[in-house]
């Protein structure tokens, strides 16, 4: 009896760990925003926030995390490995929902004065893309609005947007083109939940 006792609180300390960090797996149906944001109902509020704070619309928001990590909390860059067996690290610091760099993440917990913040979180995530996008909005006039071009300046950076480097990455252009699609498809759902 006293062994149960003493895992019990053990056990809800990983499960609520497990809680705080988000959901490690993706809503079930990703198609359809009606479907995401009632089978995760803070997801709406994060974003909605988000939009107040920062004005960048929901479905934008929705499509570029769909982009990025198809909603899962921790997802990460794949691993580099030499001669295909020996592990490299990842391709990148990119993490969470978000895929927010570990340099623009520090940034943003800078600049907004969120020290805690935590890339798992969907709601830090979705205030992150509402700084981010901003910021791209307000130094290279990119409208909020605008999914494809956000998201070219997302995934480029500022600097790199601004050089085109993203014009002669035809797999860049296709995933931007799906993501103003999507963001637009999200729009009209949204407006029907």
């Amino acid at each position: 009896m006293r062994r149960i006792l003493w895992i019990l609180p053990l056990l809800f300390a990983v499960a609520g760990c497990g809680l705080i960090r988000g959901h490690a797996s993706a809503p079930s149906n990703l198609e359809n925003a009606c479907s995401i944001v009632k089978e995760r109902p803070k997801y709406l509020r994060a974003f909605k926030r988000a939009e107040r704070r920062w004005d960048l619309p929901v479905h934008v928001q929705m499509a570029t995390i769909h982009k990025e990590s198809r909603f899962v909390s921790n997802a990460r860059t794949p691993r580099r490995f030499f001669l295909g067996v020996i592990p490299l690290g990842r391709q990148s610091s990119a993490r969470g929902y978000a895929q927010a760099l570990d340099g623009t993440w520090d940034e943003y917990k800078n600049a907004t004065g969120k020290r805690l913040a935590r890339r798992t979180s969907i709601r830090a995530s979705a205030d992150f893309m509402g700084w981010y996008m901003n910021n791209t909005r307000r130094r290279a006039g990119i409208s909020l609005n605008d999914a494809r071009n956000q998201y070219l300046a997302y995934h480029e950076g500022l600097s790199g947007y601004r050089r085109g480097t993203h014009r002669k990455k035809r797999w860049l252009l296709n995933a931007a083109d799906d993501v103003a699609a999507r963001a637009s498809r999200y729009r009209r759902q949204l407006a029907r939940c």
